[in-house]
Protein backbone atom coordinates (compact mmCIF):
# COMPACT_ATOMS: atom_id res chain seq x y z
CA UNK A 1 0.00 0.00 0.00
CA UNK A 2 1.33 3.29 -1.01
CA UNK A 3 0.91 5.92 1.49
CA UNK A 4 1.19 10.29 0.81
CA UNK A 5 1.91 11.80 4.35
CA UNK A 6 2.39 15.59 3.88
CA UNK A 7 3.44 17.47 6.57
CA UNK A 8 5.71 14.73 7.08
CA UNK A 9 8.34 16.19 9.23
CA UNK A 10 5.36 17.62 11.91
CA UNK A 11 4.66 16.51 15.63
CA UNK A 12 1.57 14.17 14.18
CA UNK A 13 3.51 13.19 11.02
CA UNK A 14 6.72 11.98 12.47
CA UNK A 15 4.91 9.86 15.49
CA UNK A 16 2.48 8.56 12.32
CA UNK A 17 5.09 7.89 9.99
CA UNK A 18 7.39 6.16 12.61
CA UNK A 19 4.09 3.78 13.56
CA UNK A 20 3.45 3.03 10.51
CA UNK A 21 6.98 2.09 9.74
CA UNK A 22 7.34 -0.18 12.76
CA UNK A 23 3.47 -1.86 11.29
CA UNK A 24 5.83 -2.54 8.04
CA UNK A 25 3.99 0.04 6.23
CA UNK A 26 6.97 0.35 3.78
CA UNK A 27 5.85 2.39 0.90
CA UNK A 28 6.02 5.87 2.38
CA UNK A 29 5.85 9.11 0.01
CA UNK A 30 6.86 11.51 2.98
CA UNK A 31 5.84 15.80 1.56
CA UNK A 32 7.12 18.58 3.55
CA UNK A 33 7.08 22.33 2.73
CA UNK A 34 11.18 21.27 2.14
CA UNK A 35 10.25 18.76 -0.55
CA UNK A 36 10.34 19.76 -4.42
CA UNK A 37 7.42 20.52 -5.40
CA UNK A 38 7.68 18.29 -8.52
CA UNK A 39 7.33 15.72 -6.62
CA UNK A 40 3.78 16.01 -5.95
CA UNK A 41 2.87 14.87 -8.72
CA UNK A 42 4.37 11.55 -9.09
CA UNK A 43 2.80 11.11 -4.95
CA UNK A 44 -0.66 11.91 -5.90
CA UNK A 45 -0.33 9.61 -9.12
CA UNK A 46 0.46 6.47 -6.68
CA UNK A 47 -0.94 6.91 -3.49
CA UNK A 48 -3.43 4.64 -2.21
CA UNK A 49 -3.98 6.63 1.00
CA UNK A 50 -3.65 10.50 1.79
CA UNK A 51 -2.55 11.90 5.41
CA UNK A 52 -3.09 15.35 4.62
CA UNK A 53 -1.64 17.00 7.86
CA UNK A 54 0.19 19.98 6.55
CA UNK A 55 -0.76 22.91 7.78
CA UNK A 56 0.72 26.15 9.60
CA UNK A 57 -0.28 27.34 13.20
CA UNK A 58 1.74 30.37 13.96
CA UNK A 59 2.37 32.23 10.39
CA UNK A 60 4.41 35.71 9.91
CA UNK A 61 1.33 37.01 8.46
CA UNK A 62 -2.53 36.17 8.82
CA UNK A 63 -2.57 35.76 5.15
CA UNK A 64 -0.11 32.66 5.19
CA UNK A 65 -3.14 30.53 7.05
CA UNK A 66 -5.38 30.92 3.71
CA UNK A 67 -2.59 30.18 2.10
CA UNK A 68 -1.06 27.02 3.23
CA UNK A 69 -4.32 25.60 5.08
CA UNK A 70 -6.65 26.21 1.88
CA UNK A 71 -3.95 26.78 -1.06
CA UNK A 72 -2.29 23.69 -0.28
CA UNK A 73 -5.23 21.75 -0.11
CA UNK A 74 -6.36 22.73 -3.25
CA UNK A 75 -3.26 21.91 -4.95
CA UNK A 76 -3.06 18.41 -3.18
CA UNK A 77 -6.61 17.58 -4.28
CA UNK A 78 -6.25 19.29 -7.84
CA UNK A 79 -3.07 17.24 -8.27
CA UNK A 80 -4.91 14.13 -7.46
CA UNK A 81 -7.92 14.81 -10.05
CA UNK A 82 -5.42 15.44 -12.56
CA UNK A 83 -4.31 11.59 -12.20
CA UNK A 84 -8.05 10.41 -11.61
CA UNK A 85 -6.67 9.29 -8.15
CA UNK A 86 -9.70 9.01 -5.98
CA UNK A 87 -8.09 7.53 -2.96
CA UNK A 88 -9.30 8.21 0.47
CA UNK A 89 -7.77 11.41 1.54
CA UNK A 90 -7.81 12.21 5.45
CA UNK A 91 -7.53 15.92 6.12
CA UNK A 92 -6.56 17.09 10.15
CA UNK A 93 -8.74 20.08 10.93
CA UNK A 94 -9.22 21.75 14.17
CA UNK A 95 -11.60 22.67 16.69
CA UNK A 96 -11.01 25.85 15.59
CA UNK A 97 -12.92 25.54 12.63
CA UNK A 98 -16.12 26.66 13.99
CA UNK A 99 -14.29 30.11 15.94
CA UNK A 100 -14.26 33.17 14.17
CA UNK A 101 -10.58 33.68 13.70
CA UNK A 102 -7.91 33.41 10.65
CA UNK A 103 -6.67 30.21 11.31
CA UNK A 104 -10.22 28.93 12.29
CA UNK A 105 -11.42 30.51 8.66
CA UNK A 106 -8.55 28.89 7.03
CA UNK A 107 -9.12 25.33 8.56
CA UNK A 108 -12.93 25.25 7.74
CA UNK A 109 -12.08 26.80 3.99
CA UNK A 110 -10.10 23.56 4.00
CA UNK A 111 -12.74 21.22 5.09
CA UNK A 112 -15.25 22.31 2.86
CA UNK A 113 -13.35 22.16 0.06
CA UNK A 114 -12.67 18.33 0.69
CA UNK A 115 -16.62 17.71 1.40
CA UNK A 116 -17.07 19.49 -2.26
CA UNK A 117 -14.28 17.45 -3.22
CA UNK A 118 -16.14 14.26 -1.99
CA UNK A 119 -19.35 15.48 -3.88
CA UNK A 120 -17.54 15.63 -6.88
CA UNK A 121 -15.63 12.83 -7.21
CA UNK A 122 -17.03 10.29 -4.83
CA UNK A 123 -13.88 9.75 -3.14
CA UNK A 124 -13.50 9.24 0.70
CA UNK A 125 -12.48 11.91 2.90
CA UNK A 126 -11.94 11.74 6.56
CA UNK A 127 -11.98 14.79 8.61
CA UNK A 128 -10.49 15.17 12.16
CA UNK A 129 -11.05 18.37 14.16
CA UNK A 130 -8.24 17.43 16.50
CA UNK A 131 -8.43 19.41 19.80
CA UNK A 132 -5.15 19.76 21.63
CA UNK A 133 -2.50 17.19 20.52
CA UNK A 134 0.23 16.14 23.39
CA UNK A 135 2.91 13.86 23.29
CA UNK A 136 6.79 13.42 22.57
CA UNK A 137 8.18 15.39 19.65
CA UNK A 138 6.50 18.36 19.91
CA UNK A 139 7.73 21.70 19.19
CA UNK A 140 7.80 23.64 22.23
CA UNK A 141 6.97 27.60 22.81
CA UNK A 142 4.93 26.83 19.33
CA UNK A 143 1.07 26.19 19.81
CA UNK A 144 1.11 23.67 22.83
CA UNK A 145 1.22 24.86 26.15
CA UNK A 146 1.93 21.20 27.16
CA UNK A 147 5.10 21.02 25.03
CA UNK A 148 5.81 24.26 26.07
CA UNK A 149 5.17 23.70 29.94
CA UNK A 150 7.47 20.27 30.11
CA UNK A 151 10.12 21.62 27.89
CA UNK A 152 10.81 24.85 30.12
CA UNK A 153 10.18 22.94 33.30
CA UNK A 154 12.10 20.19 32.49
CA UNK A 155 14.43 23.33 31.28
CA UNK A 156 14.15 24.96 34.33
CA UNK A 157 13.15 27.90 32.51
CA UNK A 158 10.06 30.36 33.36
CA UNK A 159 6.26 29.40 32.45
CA UNK A 160 3.25 31.63 32.01
CA UNK A 161 -0.20 30.63 32.66
CA UNK A 162 -2.80 33.23 32.05
CA UNK A 163 -5.98 31.28 33.67
CA UNK A 164 -5.48 28.02 35.49
CA UNK A 165 -9.09 27.56 35.81
CA UNK A 166 -8.97 26.69 31.94
CA UNK A 167 -10.02 23.35 30.61
CA UNK A 168 -8.36 21.62 28.10
CA UNK A 169 -9.38 18.73 25.93
CA UNK A 170 -6.93 16.94 24.88
CA UNK A 171 -5.79 13.65 22.68
CA UNK A 172 -2.85 12.05 23.43
CA UNK A 173 -0.33 11.54 20.13
CA UNK A 174 -0.62 7.95 19.98
CA UNK A 175 -4.39 7.63 20.55
CA UNK A 176 -3.97 10.15 17.30
CA UNK A 177 -2.10 7.81 15.36
CA UNK A 178 -3.87 4.90 16.40
CA UNK A 179 -6.83 6.19 15.03
CA UNK A 180 -5.07 7.22 11.88
CA UNK A 181 -4.14 3.84 11.12
CA UNK A 182 -8.11 2.33 11.80
CA UNK A 183 -8.89 5.01 9.39
CA UNK A 184 -6.53 3.70 7.13
CA UNK A 185 -7.25 0.00 7.59
CA UNK A 186 -11.68 1.51 7.13
CA UNK A 187 -12.27 1.09 10.50
CA UNK A 188 -12.40 4.85 11.64
CA UNK A 189 -14.43 6.68 14.72
CA UNK A 190 -17.12 9.41 12.95
CA UNK A 191 -19.39 11.16 14.44
CA UNK A 192 -21.98 12.87 12.57
CA UNK A 193 -19.50 14.28 9.17
CA UNK A 194 -16.36 14.23 10.84
CA UNK A 195 -14.04 11.53 12.37
CA UNK A 196 -12.87 11.60 16.16
CA UNK A 197 -10.27 10.16 18.15
CA UNK A 198 -12.08 7.97 20.71
CA UNK A 199 -10.26 9.03 23.99
CA UNK A 200 -10.36 12.67 25.47
CA UNK A 201 -8.86 14.01 28.35
CA UNK A 202 -10.64 16.97 29.87
CA UNK A 203 -8.37 19.26 32.83
CA UNK A 204 -7.71 22.13 33.94
CA UNK A 205 -4.48 24.13 32.72
CA UNK A 206 -3.48 24.63 36.52
CA UNK A 207 -3.64 20.85 37.13
CA UNK A 208 -1.39 19.92 33.92
CA UNK A 209 1.52 22.58 35.47
CA UNK A 210 0.76 21.10 39.04
CA UNK A 211 1.20 17.72 37.36
CA UNK A 212 4.40 18.55 35.47
CA UNK A 213 6.05 20.05 38.63
CA UNK A 214 5.68 17.26 40.40
CA UNK A 215 6.83 15.01 37.75
CA UNK A 216 10.22 17.45 38.12
CA UNK A 217 10.61 16.70 41.92
CA UNK A 218 9.65 13.39 41.75
CA UNK A 219 13.54 12.59 41.02
CA UNK A 220 14.79 14.53 44.34
CA UNK A 221 11.90 12.32 46.07
CA UNK A 222 11.92 9.37 44.41
CA UNK A 223 8.21 9.23 44.09
CA UNK A 224 6.84 7.56 41.10
CA UNK A 225 3.63 9.56 39.97
CA UNK A 226 0.04 7.25 40.05
CA UNK A 227 0.56 5.48 36.60
CA UNK A 228 -3.10 3.45 37.03
CA UNK A 229 -4.31 6.99 35.97
CA UNK A 230 -4.00 6.54 32.20
CA UNK A 231 -3.97 10.73 31.31
CA UNK A 232 -1.25 11.28 34.03
CA UNK A 233 0.97 8.03 32.55
CA UNK A 234 0.57 9.97 29.23
CA UNK A 235 1.48 13.01 30.60
CA UNK A 236 4.51 11.58 32.33
CA UNK A 237 5.57 9.95 29.19
CA UNK A 238 5.56 13.47 27.60
CA UNK A 239 7.42 15.37 30.12
CA UNK A 240 10.31 12.72 29.97
CA UNK A 241 10.90 13.32 26.55
CA UNK A 242 12.03 17.05 26.45
CA UNK A 243 14.25 16.34 29.59
CA UNK A 244 17.47 17.54 28.78
CA UNK A 245 20.11 15.02 26.74
CA UNK A 246 22.73 15.54 29.62
CA UNK A 247 20.57 15.43 32.33
CA UNK A 248 18.55 11.75 31.96
CA UNK A 249 20.98 10.44 34.97
CA UNK A 250 19.71 11.57 38.58
CA UNK A 251 21.52 10.53 41.74
CA UNK A 252 20.47 8.23 44.71
CA UNK A 253 20.82 9.16 48.40
CA UNK A 254 22.94 6.02 49.48
CA UNK A 255 22.86 5.12 53.28
CA UNK A 256 26.41 3.82 53.52
CA UNK A 257 27.91 2.48 57.15
CA UNK A 258 30.74 -0.94 57.58
CA UNK A 259 27.82 -3.26 57.07
CA UNK A 260 27.17 -2.16 53.03
CA UNK A 261 24.88 0.46 51.67
CA UNK A 262 20.57 0.36 51.91
CA UNK A 263 19.60 2.84 48.93
CA UNK A 264 15.84 3.87 48.43
CA UNK A 265 15.06 3.64 44.76
CA UNK A 266 11.45 4.18 43.81
CA UNK A 267 8.83 4.93 45.49
CA UNK A 268 4.83 5.17 45.06
CA UNK A 269 1.87 6.40 46.72
CA UNK A 270 -0.21 2.88 46.17
CA UNK A 271 2.28 0.18 45.38
CA UNK A 272 5.15 0.32 48.42
CA UNK A 273 8.90 1.32 47.61
CA UNK A 274 11.61 -0.27 45.48
CA UNK A 275 15.25 -0.50 47.87
CA UNK A 276 19.05 -1.74 46.78
CA UNK A 277 20.22 -3.24 49.72
CA UNK A 278 24.45 -4.05 49.92
CA UNK A 279 25.60 -6.32 52.50
CA UNK A 280 29.26 -6.87 53.09
CA UNK A 281 30.50 -10.49 53.34
CA UNK A 282 29.80 -11.94 57.17
CA UNK A 283 27.16 -9.16 57.61
CA UNK A 284 23.86 -9.83 58.97
CA UNK A 285 21.03 -7.02 57.95
CA UNK A 286 17.90 -6.85 59.71
CA UNK A 287 16.25 -8.68 63.00
CA UNK A 288 12.81 -6.81 63.14
CA UNK A 289 9.67 -7.54 62.35
CA UNK A 290 6.70 -5.69 61.25
CA UNK A 291 2.26 -5.70 62.04
CA UNK A 292 1.54 -4.68 58.41
CA UNK A 293 4.52 -4.00 56.55
CA UNK A 294 5.56 -6.60 54.30
CA UNK A 295 7.96 -7.68 51.78
CA UNK A 296 9.72 -9.34 48.39
CA UNK A 297 13.43 -10.09 48.73
CA UNK A 298 15.22 -10.78 45.42
CA UNK A 299 19.14 -11.18 45.79
CA UNK A 300 20.58 -10.70 42.55
CA UNK A 301 24.55 -10.99 43.62
CA UNK A 302 26.03 -12.75 46.40
CA UNK A 303 24.08 -15.62 48.49
CA UNK A 304 23.38 -15.83 51.26
CA UNK A 305 20.41 -16.90 54.26
CA UNK A 306 17.23 -15.34 55.24
CA UNK A 307 15.94 -16.17 58.37
CA UNK A 308 12.43 -16.17 60.12
CA UNK A 309 10.95 -16.75 63.34
CA UNK A 310 7.64 -16.07 64.40
CA UNK A 311 7.61 -13.92 67.05
CA UNK A 312 6.03 -16.28 69.61
CA UNK A 313 7.93 -19.11 68.89
CA UNK A 314 11.43 -20.61 69.08
CA UNK A 315 11.81 -22.42 65.33
CA UNK A 316 13.84 -20.98 62.98
CA UNK A 317 13.49 -21.22 59.10
CA UNK A 318 16.09 -21.10 56.55
CA UNK A 319 16.14 -19.81 52.84
CA UNK A 320 19.35 -20.17 51.16
CA UNK A 321 19.55 -17.54 48.34
CA UNK A 322 21.99 -16.36 45.36
CA UNK A 323 22.45 -13.94 42.84
CA UNK A 324 22.37 -17.17 40.85
CA UNK A 325 18.75 -18.12 40.81
CA UNK A 326 16.60 -15.72 40.66
CA UNK A 327 14.04 -16.37 43.57
CA UNK A 328 11.58 -13.97 45.60
CA UNK A 329 11.05 -14.85 49.41
CA UNK A 330 8.23 -13.05 50.50
CA UNK A 331 8.69 -11.51 54.40
CA UNK A 332 5.28 -12.19 56.12
CA UNK A 333 4.03 -9.82 58.85
CA UNK A 334 4.58 -11.40 62.13
CA UNK A 335 7.96 -12.82 61.55
CA UNK A 336 11.22 -11.90 63.16
CA UNK A 337 13.40 -11.67 59.90
CA UNK A 338 17.22 -10.99 58.70
CA UNK A 339 19.72 -11.88 56.27
CA UNK A 340 23.13 -12.98 56.50
CA UNK A 341 25.78 -12.20 53.66
CA UNK A 342 27.42 -16.11 53.18
CA UNK A 343 29.77 -15.15 50.17
CA UNK A 344 33.17 -13.52 50.21
CA UNK A 345 31.69 -10.89 47.96
CA UNK A 346 29.01 -7.93 48.32
CA UNK A 347 25.54 -9.45 48.31
CA UNK A 348 22.97 -7.15 46.61
CA UNK A 349 19.30 -7.73 47.54
CA UNK A 350 16.39 -6.03 45.90
CA UNK A 351 13.70 -5.25 48.21
CA UNK A 352 10.18 -4.23 47.82
CA UNK A 353 7.81 -2.89 50.63
CA UNK A 354 4.22 -3.00 50.19
CA UNK A 355 4.25 1.20 51.65
CA UNK A 356 6.98 3.71 51.07
CA UNK A 357 8.64 4.31 54.11
CA UNK A 358 7.15 7.01 56.91
CA UNK A 359 9.71 7.87 59.65
CA UNK A 360 6.61 8.95 61.81
CA UNK A 361 4.93 5.48 61.41
CA UNK A 362 7.72 2.79 61.03
CA UNK A 363 6.14 -0.14 61.36
CA UNK A 364 9.54 -2.35 62.19
CA UNK A 365 10.21 -3.90 65.34
CA UNK A 366 13.77 -4.84 66.77
CA UNK A 367 14.07 -8.70 67.99
CA UNK A 368 16.48 -11.24 67.39
CA UNK A 369 15.74 -13.98 65.02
Amino acid sequence: MKILVTGAKGFIGKNLIAELRNRKYNDIFEYDKETNPEFLDEYCKEADFVFHLAGVNRPKKKSEFMESNFGFTSTLLDTLKKYMNFCPVMISSSIQAEIDNPYGESKKAGEDLLFDYSKETGAKVLIYRFPNVFGKWCRPNYNSAIATFCHNIAHDLPIKINNPSVIMNLVYIDDVVNELINALKGNENKEDAFCVVPVVHTIKLGEIVDLIDSFKKSREERFIPNMSDIFIKKLYSTYLSYLPEDQFNYDLKMNVDQRGSFTEFIKTPDRGQVSVNISKPGITKGNHWHHTKNEKFLVVSGKGVIRFRKIDSDDVLEYFVSGEKMEVVDIPTGYTHNIENLGDTDMVTIMWANEAYDPEKPDTYFLEV
